[in-house]
């Protein structure tokens, strides 16, 4: 499928996509992304019940095309015995900001996709819905295709790209190591088996039928067109929008990304328990990136979320992760519309 053939498939002006991003933004932004012709997208994985009913109905009634986007992860049996030894990691940092490891709340992080979640979804039919971490049974998969929703899901590898093929998806997102947030990896947690998106991107082009998304370090109008040269029949982006006017990104993070240490960004698991890309701070130098001590994901997030927020209540950002990839450059502080026209001069 051509890059014209998607964005018509998609009724998009430009093959575009806005990345998902859990905790940075909420309809407004993929609203505006949307409005201005791209493919909006509203994550998921962190609204409550309520939360997403609200969330899909506005997104429904603009009348413009949109990405609804879940984590479909197996959710893992709670281990007391990690869970002791990942608060222990912490607990010098607590001991040092006074507060009570003990006193972490249970939690379970970020939801998988459900079949609850699939019955509210076919009330208002997201026309597209994406995936991270492969795709949902066969069943909960059948159920988003039956009111002929385009499925998209991320591909870290070859490998991974053929599987998604094989088992429903509609299209193929190429994530690049470059990419920030979490790493879509579903058939090896090896590392050393990801690639950066212009190494990746080609492979997966040749070796797939369909089309294929690039992501991971996209900025610019110019990689746009790299990823146009290399066969890309869309792109999508992330970090780009961070700084937007209707992104939901505080201050502090905004910051962040607009200054040098944006330049120094790892993969690290030290927040949620699973790899994913942002600028390093200090518990990341200390005790990683990437370490053995977190409880698995998403449940290793209960306790850096608390002690973040507690430092925080301090003044303190040491527990603060800011996610981004590892091109920073096109944040800036601009409505979403304008940041959506400047990078789909690429496709012009």
């Amino acid at each position: 499928m051509s890059s014209s053939s998607l964005q018509d498939r998609l009724g998009l002006r430009w093959p575009l996509l806005q990345a998902p991003m859990a905790g940075a933004q909420a309809s407004a932004l993929a609203l505006a992304v949307s409005g201005a012709g791209a493919l909006g997208a509203l994550p998921c994985a962190l609204l409550a019940p309520d939360a997403l009913r609200r969330e899909l109905a506005v997104m429904a009634a603009s009348g413009r095309p949109y990405n609804v986007n879940w984590f479909c992860h197996t959710p893992p049996v709670p281990d007391a015995a990690r869970e002791a030894a990942w608060r222990a990691a912490l607990r010098p940092y607590f001991d040092e900001l006074g507060l009570d490891v003990d006193a972490v709340p249970a939690g379970t992080g970020r939801a998988p996709f459900s079949a609850e979640a699939a019955e509210t979804m076919a009330e208002f039919k997201p026309p597209v819905v994406s995936f991270h971490y492969g795709l949902p049974t066969p069943a909960l998969l059948a159920r988003v295709k039956s009111w002929g929703a385009f499925v998209l899901s991320s591909a870290t590898t070859v490998r991974e790209a053929l599987w998604l093929e094989e088992h429903g998806a509609d299209a193929i997102i190429a994530q690049g190591l470059e990419a920030g947030g979490h790493r879509g990896h579903f058939l090896s947690d090896d590392l050393s088996e990801q690639m950066g998106t212009f190494a990746l991107l080609p492979q997966v082009v040749q070796a797939v039928k369909l089309p294929v998304i690039a992501a991971g370090g996209i900025a610019s109008a110019d990689g746009v067109r790299a990823a146009r040269a290399l066969g890309a029949a869309g792109v999508q982006v992330g970090t780009a929008y961070l700084c937007a006017d209707e992104a939901l990104t505080t201050p502090a993070h905004r910051a962040a990304l607009q200054s040098e240490a944006a330049r120094h960004t790892v993969i690290t698991n030290l927040v949620t328990g699973r790899p994913a890309r942002g600028i390093v701070n200090r518990v990341m130098r200390e005790l990683g990136p990437m370490s053995e001590a977190p409880s698995a994901f998403p449940l290793a997030t209960a306790a850096m979320a608390y002690l973040r927020a507690q430092a925080e209540k301090q003044g303190r950002l040491d527990f603060t992760h800011f996610w981004s990839g590892q091109n920073a450059s096109g944040c800036r502080a601009a409505p979403a519309a304008d940041i959506t026209r400047a990078l789909a001069a690429g496709w012009d």
